[in-house]
Protein backbone atom coordinates (compact mmCIF):
# COMPACT_ATOMS: atom_id res chain seq x y z
CA UNK A 1 0.00 0.00 0.00
CA UNK A 2 1.70 3.29 -1.05
CA UNK A 3 2.49 6.21 1.82
CA UNK A 4 0.39 9.05 1.62
CA UNK A 5 3.16 11.29 1.51
CA UNK A 6 4.07 15.10 0.72
CA UNK A 7 6.22 14.25 -2.92
CA UNK A 8 7.53 17.69 -3.34
CA UNK A 9 11.15 18.50 -2.76
CA UNK A 10 10.30 21.25 -0.27
CA UNK A 11 8.25 19.42 2.04
CA UNK A 12 10.84 16.42 2.06
CA UNK A 13 13.07 18.67 2.81
CA UNK A 14 11.84 20.35 5.90
CA UNK A 15 11.04 17.08 7.38
CA UNK A 16 14.41 15.81 7.07
CA UNK A 17 15.93 19.04 8.51
CA UNK A 18 13.85 19.08 11.58
CA UNK A 19 14.33 15.61 12.52
CA UNK A 20 17.98 16.37 11.88
CA UNK A 21 17.62 19.44 14.04
CA UNK A 22 16.20 17.30 17.22
CA UNK A 23 18.88 14.50 16.64
CA UNK A 24 21.42 17.37 17.14
CA UNK A 25 19.74 19.04 19.98
CA UNK A 26 19.36 15.12 21.28
CA UNK A 27 22.84 14.04 20.50
CA UNK A 28 24.37 17.49 22.18
CA UNK A 29 23.56 15.34 25.48
CA UNK A 30 26.06 12.83 24.90
CA UNK A 31 28.60 14.80 23.53
CA UNK A 32 28.97 17.96 25.29
CA UNK A 33 30.53 16.80 28.67
CA UNK A 34 33.10 15.15 26.77
CA UNK A 35 35.87 17.24 26.29
CA UNK A 36 34.81 18.71 30.20
CA UNK A 37 34.29 15.87 32.39
CA UNK A 38 37.72 14.14 32.35
CA UNK A 39 38.83 17.80 34.29
CA UNK A 40 36.26 17.85 36.58
CA UNK A 41 36.87 15.08 39.04
CA UNK A 42 37.74 17.27 42.01
CA UNK A 43 34.05 19.00 41.40
CA UNK A 44 32.48 15.88 42.95
CA UNK A 45 33.30 14.07 46.17
CA UNK A 46 34.30 10.30 45.52
CA UNK A 47 35.60 11.10 42.12
CA UNK A 48 38.37 9.11 40.44
CA UNK A 49 39.15 8.44 36.77
CA UNK A 50 37.17 4.99 36.86
CA UNK A 51 34.06 6.27 38.18
CA UNK A 52 34.16 9.56 36.14
CA UNK A 53 34.41 6.90 33.34
CA UNK A 54 31.54 5.06 34.55
CA UNK A 55 29.83 8.75 34.32
CA UNK A 56 30.22 9.04 31.16
CA UNK A 57 29.52 5.35 29.92
CA UNK A 58 26.55 4.83 32.19
CA UNK A 59 24.37 7.42 29.53
CA UNK A 60 25.48 4.78 26.77
CA UNK A 61 24.55 2.05 29.26
CA UNK A 62 20.83 2.94 29.63
CA UNK A 63 20.59 3.91 26.24
CA UNK A 64 21.66 0.87 24.79
CA UNK A 65 19.16 -1.55 27.08
CA UNK A 66 16.05 0.59 25.85
CA UNK A 67 16.40 1.77 22.26
CA UNK A 68 15.01 -1.48 21.05
CA UNK A 69 12.10 -1.31 23.49
CA UNK A 70 11.67 2.11 22.42
CA UNK A 71 11.50 1.43 19.49
CA UNK A 72 8.45 -1.55 19.68
CA UNK A 73 6.50 1.16 22.48
CA UNK A 74 6.80 3.47 19.22
CA UNK A 75 5.16 1.35 16.87
CA UNK A 76 2.16 0.43 19.41
CA UNK A 77 1.58 3.69 20.98
CA UNK A 78 3.03 6.01 18.27
CA UNK A 79 6.52 7.58 17.71
CA UNK A 80 5.67 11.27 18.92
CA UNK A 81 4.84 10.20 22.52
CA UNK A 82 8.21 7.54 22.74
CA UNK A 83 10.07 10.80 21.79
CA UNK A 84 8.28 13.26 24.65
CA UNK A 85 8.84 10.60 27.23
CA UNK A 86 12.69 10.41 26.44
CA UNK A 87 13.28 14.08 26.74
CA UNK A 88 11.64 14.61 29.59
CA UNK A 89 13.68 11.72 31.06
CA UNK A 90 16.21 13.59 29.36
CA UNK A 91 15.72 16.82 30.72
CA UNK A 92 15.23 15.00 34.34
CA UNK A 93 18.65 13.11 34.46
CA UNK A 94 19.91 16.69 33.34
CA UNK A 95 18.16 18.30 36.39
CA UNK A 96 19.77 15.43 38.32
CA UNK A 97 23.39 15.73 37.45
CA UNK A 98 23.06 19.46 37.60
CA UNK A 99 22.26 19.75 41.24
CA UNK A 100 24.85 16.38 42.03
CA UNK A 101 27.51 17.29 44.34
CA UNK A 102 28.98 13.27 44.59
CA UNK A 103 30.34 11.53 41.67
CA UNK A 104 27.22 8.84 42.78
CA UNK A 105 24.51 11.33 42.14
CA UNK A 106 26.24 12.59 38.68
CA UNK A 107 26.08 8.76 37.77
CA UNK A 108 22.33 8.78 38.54
CA UNK A 109 21.90 11.83 36.62
CA UNK A 110 23.30 10.13 33.83
CA UNK A 111 21.61 6.83 33.89
CA UNK A 112 18.16 8.91 34.20
CA UNK A 113 19.77 10.92 30.70
CA UNK A 114 20.24 7.93 29.01
CA UNK A 115 16.72 6.24 29.70
CA UNK A 116 15.33 8.53 27.41
CA UNK A 117 16.64 6.20 24.71
CA UNK A 118 14.89 7.97 21.56
CA UNK A 119 17.58 7.56 18.58
CA UNK A 120 16.24 4.62 17.17
CA UNK A 121 12.36 6.28 17.55
CA UNK A 122 13.56 9.35 15.41
CA UNK A 123 15.56 7.06 13.27
CA UNK A 124 12.15 4.67 12.40
CA UNK A 125 10.16 8.24 12.18
CA UNK A 126 12.57 9.29 8.94
CA UNK A 127 11.26 6.13 7.18
CA UNK A 128 7.77 6.81 8.30
CA UNK A 129 8.17 10.50 6.43
CA UNK A 130 10.28 10.42 3.95
CA UNK A 131 9.72 8.93 0.52
CA UNK A 132 11.84 5.82 -1.25
CA UNK A 133 13.52 7.70 -2.93
CA UNK A 134 14.33 10.58 0.13
CA UNK A 135 15.04 7.75 2.26
CA UNK A 136 19.03 7.52 2.03
CA UNK A 137 19.33 11.26 1.83
CA UNK A 138 17.13 11.36 5.28
CA UNK A 139 19.51 8.86 6.53
CA UNK A 140 23.04 10.59 5.25
CA UNK A 141 21.56 13.70 7.07
CA UNK A 142 20.41 12.22 10.50
CA UNK A 143 24.54 10.96 9.71
CA UNK A 144 26.05 14.26 9.49
CA UNK A 145 23.88 15.79 11.97
CA UNK A 146 25.70 13.24 14.57
CA UNK A 147 29.10 14.87 13.22
CA UNK A 148 27.72 18.21 13.64
CA UNK A 149 26.81 17.96 16.87
CA UNK A 150 29.67 16.36 17.68
CA UNK A 151 31.38 19.41 16.95
CA UNK A 152 29.29 21.83 18.19
CA UNK A 153 29.91 19.87 21.81
CA UNK A 154 33.77 19.66 21.86
CA UNK A 155 33.37 23.59 20.56
CA UNK A 156 30.80 25.38 22.71
CA UNK A 157 31.46 22.32 25.83
CA UNK A 158 34.76 23.90 27.04
CA UNK A 159 33.72 27.39 26.44
CA UNK A 160 30.03 27.19 28.24
CA UNK A 161 31.61 25.46 31.52
CA UNK A 162 34.07 28.39 31.81
CA UNK A 163 30.84 30.71 32.43
CA UNK A 164 28.97 30.49 35.85
CA UNK A 165 25.20 31.71 35.57
CA UNK A 166 21.75 31.16 38.26
CA UNK A 167 24.63 29.38 40.81
CA UNK A 168 25.42 26.82 37.68
CA UNK A 169 28.98 26.29 36.91
CA UNK A 170 31.55 24.15 35.02
CA UNK A 171 30.38 20.82 34.47
CA UNK A 172 27.42 21.59 35.91
CA UNK A 173 25.79 24.74 33.95
CA UNK A 174 26.49 22.19 30.52
CA UNK A 175 23.45 19.84 32.22
CA UNK A 176 21.64 23.03 33.13
CA UNK A 177 22.05 23.93 29.44
CA UNK A 178 20.79 20.26 27.86
CA UNK A 179 17.30 20.90 30.12
CA UNK A 180 16.80 23.83 27.68
CA UNK A 181 18.36 22.08 24.72
CA UNK A 182 15.32 19.30 25.64
CA UNK A 183 12.85 21.83 25.76
CA UNK A 184 13.65 23.05 21.99
CA UNK A 185 13.61 19.86 21.09
CA UNK A 186 9.57 19.47 22.52
CA UNK A 187 9.11 22.39 20.42
CA UNK A 188 10.66 21.15 17.16
CA UNK A 189 8.50 18.04 17.39
CA UNK A 190 5.37 19.37 17.82
CA UNK A 191 5.66 22.36 15.55
CA UNK A 192 7.61 21.29 12.75
CA UNK A 193 7.48 17.30 12.22
CA UNK A 194 4.34 16.12 10.93
CA UNK A 195 2.56 13.37 13.75
CA UNK A 196 2.94 9.78 11.59
CA UNK A 197 -0.73 8.07 10.66
CA UNK A 198 -1.44 4.89 12.19
CA UNK A 199 -1.58 3.42 8.15
CA UNK A 200 1.90 4.62 7.16
CA UNK A 201 3.05 3.56 10.78
CA UNK A 202 1.56 -0.24 10.53
CA UNK A 203 4.78 -0.03 7.22
CA UNK A 204 7.59 0.39 9.42
CA UNK A 205 6.64 -1.58 12.68
CA UNK A 206 9.59 -3.40 14.33
CA UNK A 207 8.65 -6.95 15.46
CA UNK A 208 10.94 -9.57 17.04
CA UNK A 209 11.42 -11.65 13.61
CA UNK A 210 12.56 -8.41 11.96
CA UNK A 211 14.93 -8.26 14.82
CA UNK A 212 16.27 -11.51 13.90
CA UNK A 213 16.20 -10.83 10.30
CA UNK A 214 18.61 -7.93 10.44
CA UNK A 215 20.48 -9.38 13.49
CA UNK A 216 21.32 -12.51 10.98
CA UNK A 217 22.54 -10.09 7.93
CA UNK A 218 26.01 -10.38 7.55
CA UNK A 219 26.58 -6.64 6.06
CA UNK A 220 24.54 -5.38 9.20
CA UNK A 221 26.30 -7.18 11.78
CA UNK A 222 29.64 -5.61 9.85
CA UNK A 223 28.11 -2.20 10.60
CA UNK A 224 26.88 -2.48 14.00
CA UNK A 225 30.21 -4.02 15.10
CA UNK A 226 31.73 -0.66 13.46
CA UNK A 227 29.48 1.72 14.95
CA UNK A 228 29.97 -0.10 18.42
CA UNK A 229 33.86 0.02 18.24
CA UNK A 230 33.64 3.70 16.57
CA UNK A 231 31.64 4.61 20.16
CA UNK A 232 33.93 2.78 22.26
CA UNK A 233 37.11 4.65 20.72
CA UNK A 234 35.09 7.94 21.26
CA UNK A 235 33.99 7.72 24.76
CA UNK A 236 37.44 5.73 26.08
CA UNK A 237 39.97 8.51 24.18
CA UNK A 238 38.09 11.61 25.33
CA UNK A 239 38.78 10.09 29.34
CA UNK A 240 42.11 10.78 27.84
CA UNK A 241 42.54 13.90 25.49
CA UNK A 242 41.59 16.47 28.27
CA UNK A 243 44.62 15.28 29.83
CA UNK A 244 46.82 15.05 26.86
CA UNK A 245 46.18 18.63 26.11
CA UNK A 246 46.88 20.24 28.96
CA UNK A 247 49.88 17.82 29.97
CA UNK A 248 50.98 19.41 26.76
CA UNK A 249 50.68 22.88 28.19
CA UNK A 250 47.88 23.97 27.16
CA UNK A 251 45.13 25.70 29.49
CA UNK A 252 42.29 24.64 29.92
CA UNK A 253 40.49 28.16 28.64
CA UNK A 254 42.09 27.57 25.16
CA UNK A 255 40.87 24.09 24.42
CA UNK A 256 37.85 25.27 22.63
CA UNK A 257 40.09 27.28 20.41
CA UNK A 258 41.82 24.23 20.22
CA UNK A 259 38.64 21.84 18.96
CA UNK A 260 37.24 24.38 16.62
CA UNK A 261 40.78 24.65 14.42
CA UNK A 262 40.95 20.66 14.75
CA UNK A 263 37.16 20.35 14.05
CA UNK A 264 37.47 23.05 10.83
CA UNK A 265 40.72 21.38 9.60
CA UNK A 266 38.64 18.13 9.50
CA UNK A 267 35.56 19.18 7.81
CA UNK A 268 37.91 20.45 4.58
CA UNK A 269 38.99 17.23 4.17
CA UNK A 270 36.56 15.02 5.36
CA UNK A 271 33.48 16.62 3.12
CA UNK A 272 35.14 16.14 -0.04
CA UNK A 273 36.28 12.86 1.18
CA UNK A 274 32.46 11.99 1.19
CA UNK A 275 31.98 13.62 -2.15
CA UNK A 276 34.39 11.78 -4.16
CA UNK A 277 34.13 8.07 -2.06
CA UNK A 278 30.68 8.53 -3.34
CA UNK A 279 31.26 9.53 -7.16
CA UNK A 280 34.04 7.28 -8.06
CA UNK A 281 32.16 4.23 -6.82
CA UNK A 282 35.63 3.84 -3.59
CA UNK A 283 33.00 3.91 -0.54
CA UNK A 284 34.70 0.70 0.40
CA UNK A 285 37.96 1.62 0.22
CA UNK A 286 37.25 5.17 2.00
CA UNK A 287 35.96 2.95 5.21
CA UNK A 288 38.88 0.94 5.54
CA UNK A 289 41.34 4.08 5.26
CA UNK A 290 39.61 5.91 7.70
CA UNK A 291 39.90 2.79 9.62
CA UNK A 292 43.30 2.73 9.81
CA UNK A 293 43.59 6.66 9.94
CA UNK A 294 42.05 6.56 13.18
CA UNK A 295 44.37 3.41 14.52
CA UNK A 296 47.26 5.59 13.41
CA UNK A 297 46.06 8.84 14.96
CA UNK A 298 45.95 6.93 18.17
CA UNK A 299 49.16 4.98 18.24
CA UNK A 300 50.36 8.75 17.14
CA UNK A 301 48.85 10.06 20.67
CA UNK A 302 51.02 7.20 22.67
CA UNK A 303 54.63 8.82 21.20
CA UNK A 304 53.66 12.38 20.73
CA UNK A 305 51.32 13.18 23.95
CA UNK A 306 54.04 15.56 25.28
CA UNK A 307 54.45 17.92 22.17
CA UNK A 308 51.28 20.45 21.69
CA UNK A 309 51.61 20.23 17.90
CA UNK A 310 51.80 16.69 17.75
CA UNK A 311 48.41 16.50 19.83
CA UNK A 312 46.93 18.81 17.53
CA UNK A 313 48.10 16.86 14.77
CA UNK A 314 46.62 13.57 16.20
CA UNK A 315 43.57 15.40 16.62
CA UNK A 316 43.15 16.43 13.38
CA UNK A 317 43.52 12.95 11.46
CA UNK A 318 41.43 11.49 14.44
CA UNK A 319 38.39 13.71 14.05
CA UNK A 320 38.77 13.10 9.68
CA UNK A 321 38.43 10.06 10.29
CA UNK A 322 35.98 9.82 12.95
CA UNK A 323 33.94 12.44 10.83
CA UNK A 324 33.84 10.62 7.95
CA UNK A 325 32.85 6.92 9.69
CA UNK A 326 30.05 8.58 12.29
CA UNK A 327 28.15 10.47 9.12
CA UNK A 328 28.64 7.16 6.88
CA UNK A 329 27.58 4.03 8.92
CA UNK A 330 24.62 5.45 9.03
CA UNK A 331 24.33 6.24 5.11
CA UNK A 332 25.61 2.42 4.22
CA UNK A 333 22.95 1.10 6.58
CA UNK A 334 20.32 2.35 4.91
CA UNK A 335 21.80 0.97 1.83
CA UNK A 336 22.04 -2.58 2.80
CA UNK A 337 18.38 -2.77 4.83
CA UNK A 338 15.45 -3.21 2.79
CA UNK A 339 12.54 -0.87 3.91
CA UNK A 340 9.99 -3.47 5.69
CA UNK A 341 13.29 -4.01 7.76
CA UNK A 342 14.74 -0.22 8.30
CA UNK A 343 12.91 0.26 11.90
CA UNK A 344 13.95 -2.70 13.25
CA UNK A 345 17.84 -2.16 11.64
CA UNK A 346 18.02 1.26 13.02
CA UNK A 347 16.90 -0.12 16.31
CA UNK A 348 19.90 -2.42 16.51
CA UNK A 349 22.46 -0.11 14.97
CA UNK A 350 21.04 2.78 17.57
CA UNK A 351 21.57 -0.17 20.35
CA UNK A 352 25.01 -1.13 19.67
CA UNK A 353 26.46 2.59 18.98
CA UNK A 354 25.72 3.32 22.92
CA UNK A 355 26.62 -0.44 24.23
CA UNK A 356 30.09 0.89 22.56
CA UNK A 357 30.27 4.33 24.40
CA UNK A 358 28.91 2.97 27.89
CA UNK A 359 31.86 0.09 27.38
CA UNK A 360 34.37 2.88 26.34
CA UNK A 361 33.49 4.81 29.59
CA UNK A 362 33.67 2.51 32.17
CA UNK A 363 36.63 -0.46 30.50
CA UNK A 364 38.47 2.76 29.57
CA UNK A 365 37.74 4.38 32.76
CA UNK A 366 39.08 1.54 34.47
CA UNK A 367 42.21 0.43 32.38
CA UNK A 368 43.45 4.26 32.87
CA UNK A 369 42.60 3.47 36.91
CA UNK A 370 44.80 0.37 36.83
CA UNK A 371 47.78 0.56 34.28
CA UNK A 372 47.31 4.55 33.05
CA UNK A 373 46.67 6.36 29.62
CA UNK A 374 48.64 3.88 27.36
CA UNK A 375 46.20 1.24 28.51
CA UNK A 376 43.39 3.05 27.25
CA UNK A 377 44.30 3.69 24.46
CA UNK A 378 46.08 0.57 23.28
CA UNK A 379 42.67 -1.01 24.04
CA UNK A 380 40.89 1.40 21.61
CA UNK A 381 44.09 0.48 18.63
CA UNK A 382 43.30 -3.07 19.14
CA UNK A 383 39.10 -2.64 18.25
CA UNK A 384 39.76 -0.34 15.18
CA UNK A 385 42.36 -3.02 14.01
CA UNK A 386 39.76 -5.75 14.66
CA UNK A 387 36.93 -3.79 13.05
CA UNK A 388 39.71 -3.06 9.65
CA UNK A 389 40.12 -7.01 9.21
CA UNK A 390 36.34 -7.55 9.57
CA UNK A 391 35.27 -4.73 7.25
CA UNK A 392 37.60 -6.10 5.00
CA UNK A 393 34.68 -8.73 4.09
CA UNK A 394 31.99 -5.87 3.71
CA UNK A 395 30.18 -5.79 0.53
CA UNK A 396 28.68 -2.06 -0.87
CA UNK A 397 25.54 -2.44 -2.54
CA UNK A 398 25.72 -2.10 -6.37
CA UNK A 399 22.87 1.13 -5.70
CA UNK A 400 25.39 2.71 -2.83
CA UNK A 401 27.97 3.57 -5.83
CA UNK A 402 24.86 5.22 -7.68
CA UNK A 403 23.65 7.87 -5.26
CA UNK A 404 23.77 11.56 -6.82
Amino acid sequence: MPQTLPTSLPSQSRVISSLASLYILRMLGLFMVLPVLALAGDEYSGSNTFMLGVALGIYGATQALLQIPFGLLSDRFGRKPLIVIGLILFAAGSVIAASADTVAGLIIGRALQGAGAIAGVIMAMVSDLTTLENRTKAMASIGASIGVAFALALIVGPWISSYSVMGFSGVRLLFAVTVVLSLAGMLILFFAIPSVSSLQQKTTQVSLQQLRIVGANKQCVLLYFGVFVLHYVLMASFLVVPLLLEQADILRADHSWVYLGVMLSSFVVMVPLMIVSEKMGIVKQSLLATIALLTAAIIAMLWLYHLAWGIIACLVAFFIAFNYLEANLPSLLSKILPPENKGAGSGLFATCQFLGAALGGVVGGGLYQQWGLAATLFSTAVLLSAWFFVATGMTIPVRAKQVR
